[in-house]
């Protein structure tokens, strides 16, 4: 269709202005903007558990059809989420840190 905004057309989701993401971090505690991504590293009782935690973290994205950058380090996890498609961070940024955060207790 001549004229339609392609993220509409595809699904996505448009980034957010900078303002927007500061508000919305202010609300997740532990969350901090670097560069086109917000992440949290999350400290767990041990690597049995940091393993644990990232297979619920899997399965959220998964069904959310949102895909963080993972890194464990022994018993840290360090969720990082943008929306790459859309080239910087949307509501499904926000979204899924929100369901992680409620995994990760």
């Amino acid at each position: 269709m001549a004229g339609a905004d392609p993220a509409v057309d595809n699904g996505g989701v448009p980034p957010l202005p900078d303002d927007e993401v500061t508000v919305r971090l202010a609300r997740l505690p532990g969350w901090a903007r670097v560069g086109d991504e917000i992440e949290r590293t999350y400290e767990l009782a041990s690597f049995p558990a940091a393993v644990a935690f990232v297979g619920r973290v899997a399965d959220a994205a998964e069904a959310a059809n949102h895909h963080p950058d993972l890194d464990i380090r022994y018993r840290k996890v360090r969720v990082a989420l943008s929306t790459h498609s859309e080239g910087g961070i949307t509501d499904k940024d926000f979204a899924l840190a929100t369901q992680v955060d409620g995994l990760a207790g």
